[in-house]
């Protein structure tokens, strides 16, 4: 049976480069790309060599806290790490706010909204 597995997801955010730094920091990824995109907007891709993050602002827009309710259309984007202390750590040192912790099979897990209000699930399946 062939594998399959997400290559990218596309979000739309304010700042493509506040957003990628973001990613950056907290997550160690590199940005793999970045430039202009469709109808005149511009994108840069952050990840490891295999998936990444595609953050796209369109030109001219003016974008309002409607656009990035939760669940309108995404509820949030899950993020696996090995160590979920130092990744939560540098939420912290971010000036973001870890909410909803778990600690339930199988692993553990908190959460927390990046600058535009796009929900990010953190979460580890390491046993520590």
């Amino acid at each position: 049976m062939a594998v399959s597995r997400i290559e990218h997801v596309n979000l739309t955010v304010r700042a493509p480069e506040r957003s990628a730094k973001l990613m950056v920091s907290i997550f160690g990824w590199s940005v793999r790309w970045q430039g202009p995109a469709m109808n005149g907007g511009r994108t840069i891709h952050v990840g490891s060599e295999a998936q990444y993050l595609a953050f796209y602002t369109a030109p001219d827009r003016t974008y309002d806290d409607e656009d990035f309710r939760k669940g309108h259309p995404l509820n949030h984007v899950a993020v696996e790490v090995d160590d979920l202390d130092d990744v939560e750590a540098k939420v912290v040192a971010a000036g973001l706010t870890p909410f909803s912790h778990g600690d339930y099979e199988p692993g553990r897990r908190f959460y927390f909204l990046d600058p535009d209000g796009i929900e990010f699930e953190v979460v580890s399946y390491s046993r520590r």
